[in-house]
């Protein structure tokens, strides 16, 4: 049975916009569906009732007001509908000046809003009675917009400038969300400031400390015996490179057979050094070092340390006067920090070692990661895992095209990969001088033509076509931003927390924080006392 468009009304369960004011009549849905006929100045309710009992049986069972309001066939997602299309022909009753008609459906939006509510809050479904009636008011309003001759011209011009207006304001709050997530990500939380402080305090009190650090130089052989696993990371972070070691030396099959190389910053020494030697973990050898301490490091030597001494560079990146141009993510103080870019020197910082595992801090560990050492990198100086599935992931997106040094050397479809978890031949990386290429990009990018800023472009250059591709188990990425298949996570050898939402972070998304909490042990009389729980 049809009926004219121009008498009809249909609020259905699926997607609904002002279609049905613009086009065509919308088909009707179970388990509800209401069309609004004028014969003799009465109006008719059609119900179809389908599966409508079976439904609501399902509904009393179980009842989930997101589920409801993802169902296309729920009467929740049709007043969700209803109240879409009702805020739009309010604005447009407003621009008109019928401010009664406007107030009515005000009225009304607030009442429907309050049934969602009232049946979210309660966790149960409200009766069919009142969806019908909330539902069938609306209806009669909505019917009544269409009779004011807000006509499909009319209601799509409006919604076109309502709909710029809702970009423009979803733009600048993601743009504001994106600022206080970089600021959040950036600031040091107060839990491990206080951790570095009584650590220091510790050190300095218990001169038992110091001994275990000189008995653990007797075993510097271990530091350079190419028979063992080596594993390095770079952090200012102690409570986050406790995790990484933890996760590691409980998941493998020898721990006794691990050493962790771990350079820190001046300020964070003391306390790294103090917190290795107190505690144990399972076996393995913990070498604590300070990125000041390599004399090397230095403006004539590193690029990077030599842009920071320019004028210009600095007020590129700490300046106010950029305009908005530079996205604040490209403002992170790690992206300059030495311990970033000490990652591209580590055949310089391990000279007599072979091969190293690199690890970021901000990964966990959960599965034996011995064979890494074993694997044939096939005369490549690093194996890592490829992120080209989405095109976001391609050279491209980390590299400007539009510079001929950019568009002659590299192909733009070039798959990316991931620093955080990299197998390193470290005499293959001096053979091909991968430092060296390193430096000519830094240089090259001196005027920040080729990339902004960050590791990873710069990597990818020096790295190219020297990568071994890792199966992706080993390395699985995404946790601190975005959500991840369960069954990638569990089948991850490392798990790694990229993003600003780290899990030692008040935003860290809170359902893979317990996969780092497990490592963290939050009864440490230290860790209670600076209430890190």
């Amino acid at each position: 049975m049809r009926f004219p468009t121009h008498l009809m009304c249909s609020l259905v369960g699926g997607r609904s916009n002002v279609v049905p004011f613009v086009r065509s009549v919308i088909k009707l849905g179970p388990p509800f569906a209401v069309v609004l006929n004028m014969r003799k100045d009465s109006w008719t309710f059609f119900r179809l009732l389908g599966r409508r009992n079976s439904y609501h049986a399902s509904l009393a069972e179980g009842f989930n007001i997101t589920d409801e309001m993802l169902s296309p066939r729920s009467f929740a997602r049709q007043l969700v509908d209803q109240i879409s299309l009702a805020k739009a022909f309010l604005v447009i009753s407003k621009e008109s000046n019928n401010l009664q008609f406007a107030a009515e459906l005000s009225t009304q939006i607030r009442y429907s809003q309050a049934l969602l509510s009232r049946v979210a809050a309660s966790g149960r479904a409200v009766a069919s009675e009142e969806f019908e009636k909330a539902i069938r008011d609306m209806a009669v309003l909505l019917f009544q917009a269409q009779q004011l001759h807000y006509d499909s011209s009319t209601t799509i011009v409006k919604m076109k400038v309502q709909i710029q207006s809702l970009e423009e304001k979803a733009k600048l709050e993601a743009d504001k969300s994106t600022r206080y997530g970089q600021i959040a990500a950036e600031e040091l939380p107060k839990g491990l400031y206080c951790l570095g402080i009584r650590l220091t305090v510790e050190w300095f009190r218990n001169p038992p400390h110091h001994r275990k650090m000189v008995e653990a130089k007797r075993t510097s052989e271990r530091l350079r015996d190419n028979s063992l696993y080596h594993y390095c990371v770079f952090s200012d972070n102690i409570v986050a490179v406790s995790v990484v070691v933890n996760s590691t030396t409980m998941n493998s099959k020898r721990p006794d057979l691990i050493v962790f190389h771990l350079v820190t910053d001046e300020v964070n020494y003391i306390p790294m050094k103090a917190w290795f030697s107190m505690n144990s973990f399972h076996g393995a050898t913990v070498e604590v070092l300070k990125v000041e301490d390599f004399s090397w490091l230095n403006a004539s030597y590193v690029p990077v340390l030599k842009q920071l001494q320019n004028t210009e560079t600095q007020n590129f990146y700490f300046s106010s006067s950029g305009n908005g141009k530079i996205p604040i993510k490209f403002r992170n103080p790690k992206y300059l920090s030495m311990l970033n870019h000490l990652r591209f020197y580590i055949p310089e910082v391990y000279p007599a070692l072979n091969r190293v595992v690199f690890l970021d801090d901000d990964v966990v560990v959960q599965k034996d990661l011995s064979e890494l050492f074993t694997i044939n990198l096939n005369g490549n100086v690093m194996g890592a895992v490829e992120t080209c599935m989405e095109t976001f992931h391609r050279f491209h997106k980390y590299l400007n095209y539009s510079h001929p040094l950019i568009r002659v050397h590299f192909d733009p479809d070039a798959c990316g990969w991931a620093f955080g978890m990299n197998v390193i031949d470290l005499k293959e990386w001096q053979k091909k001088n991968v430092t060296g290429i390193y430096h000519y990009w830094q240089e090259q990018n001196t005027d920040h033509t080729l990339w902004k800023l960050g590791s990873l472009p710069p990597g990818l250059l020096a790295f190219y076509g020297l990568v071994e591709t890792l199966d992706p188990k080993w390395h699985v990425l995404g946790l601190g931003y975005t959500n991840v298949d369960p069954s990638v996570i569990k089948e991850g050898a490392v798990l790694h927390y990229n993003g600003n939402m780290k899990p030692w972070l008040k935003i860290g998304m809170e359902k893979y924080k317990g996969l780092w909490d497990k490592y963290v042990d939050y009864s440490h009389p230290l860790l209670q006392r600076c209430l890190l729980h």
